[in-house]
């Protein structure tokens, strides 16, 4: 199936798209984003047939349009765990696939977010739902670099001032500095 039509944003689009899907599993990829591999699905479904889980998380290696084959940057969602959405650690959103009856329990996107409603349903999905997850340890989505989160410091300040709402509306205590103590621990990403 294949919709086009006017949305609200992203998040307006994530949720009409899930709104549209008719499967039992549910994974979002954003429009220059792709599957690592051509198995992808396979182990995503295999992986919730083989444990009794809500999500399937995955890892994301990110790309410079002018190499698409070279990975520059590797997000190892592994390291994920709900206590670190306090420090502004959540998993792979383009690499996080959800049950229908998870998105059903947990609800829509907020849409008045503008670059971090996805931090907020994570934060919902794992806090305040305690869904229960695995942790793929492979890299399922290959992701452009240049999107609209790391597209400057005016976005960053954003990001993590939403970052602190999210928290904030799911009962995480959290702040600023301790959402912002992320970025050290982004380096290691470049390295691997």
């Amino acid at each position: 199936m294949f919709l086009s039509e006017p949305d609200n944003g992203l998040y307006d689009a994530m949720n009409k798209g899930i709104a549209a899907a008719d499967g039992d599993i549910i994974g979002l990829l954003n429009a220059d984003d792709v599957y690592a591999d051509p198995n992808v699905i396979e182990a995503v479904v295999s992986a919730f047939q083989e444990y009794d889980v809500d999500a399937v998380i995955g890892d994301v290696g990110y790309f410079n349009a002018v190499a698409p084959d070279k990975i520059v940057r590797y997000y190892d969602s592994g390291h994920f765990r709900p206590s670190l959405l306090a420090w502004g650690r959540m998993p792979a959103h383009p690499a996080m696939f959800l049950t229908r009856s998870a998105y059903e329990m947990i609800g829509n996107y907020q849409t008045d977010y503008k670059i971090a409603a996805d931090f907020e349903f994570v934060a919902r999905a794992f806090v305040k739902h305690k869904l229960a997850y695995l942790h793929l340890p492979k890299m399922l989505v290959k992701m452009q670099l240049g999107g609209i989160s790391t597209s400057g410091l005016h976005a960053k300040w954003i990001i993590n001032k939403e970052s602190v709402r999210g928290c904030r509306e799911n009962g995480i205590y959290s702040n600023i500095a301790m959402i912002m103590s992320k970025y050290p621990l982004k380096l290691l990403e470049l390295i691997r």
